[in-house]
């Protein structure tokens, strides 16, 4: 449990420069240059998520049961997994989606975390989906305080909606046809 918590660390102290302490970040950036700093940044953060990995893994053999989700909360988890793939998409296509949630990265984090939550009650599931609730929630609340980086992505069209639609639920149901247990280890279990 240890190394998925550093991990956890290692992977959330970058993303979170910007919630709190914006100012000290743009300074950094004004002295290392835009690519020596996230380079840094990205070095520390897929550090973080090689242990993540790792220790969610170690994690997995003694599991610890803290709940026991009922049948029907799965189901419901299903359903607010639905948007998250067209959301993560629609987070590189400039669309309407992208204009109404204003962040559908965070929004897409938000909605994954608490399905997890209720479709699994170990220790180490709500360690893990619980800090990227957390973090997601406090992310969006930030954005209110701080001014928005230019997101890089696809070039403006009036199909990246039906885009970002189309290729995220593609890649649902590929995650429900059996992506998900080869690629995480565990099938899902309606």
């Amino acid at each position: 449990m240890l190394i998925l918590i550093l991990g956890l660390l290692l992977f959330f102290v970058p993303h979170s420069i910007s919630i709190v302490n914006e100012p000290w970040r743009n300074r950094m950036v004004a002295r290392l240059g835009e690519p020596r700093w996230q380079s840094i940044y990205s070095a520390v953060a897929l550090a973080g998520f090689v242990l993540i990995i790792w220790g969610y893994g170690l994690a997995r053999h003694n599991p610890m049961v803290i709940y026991t989700p009922s049948s029907g909360l799965r189901h419901l988890s299903m359903l607010l997994m639905l948007p998250v793939f067209t959301l993560l998409i629609a987070t590189y296509a400039p669309s309407r989606i992208r204009d109404v949630t204003q962040h559908p990265m965070l929004l897409a984090t938000l909605l994954w975390a608490v399905a997890h939550l209720l479709a699994i009650g170990t220790l180490h599931d709500v360690i893990l989906f619980g800090s990227f609730l957390l973090w997601a929630a406090a992310d969006r609340l930030s954005m209110v305080y701080r001014v928005q980086r230019p997101l890089h992505g696809l070039p403006a069209s009036r199909f990246n909606d039906i885009l970002a639609i189309v290729a995220g639920l593609a890649l649902y149901i590929a995650f429900i046809a059996g992506v998900h247990g080869w690629l995480i280890g565990v099938p899902l279990v309606w």
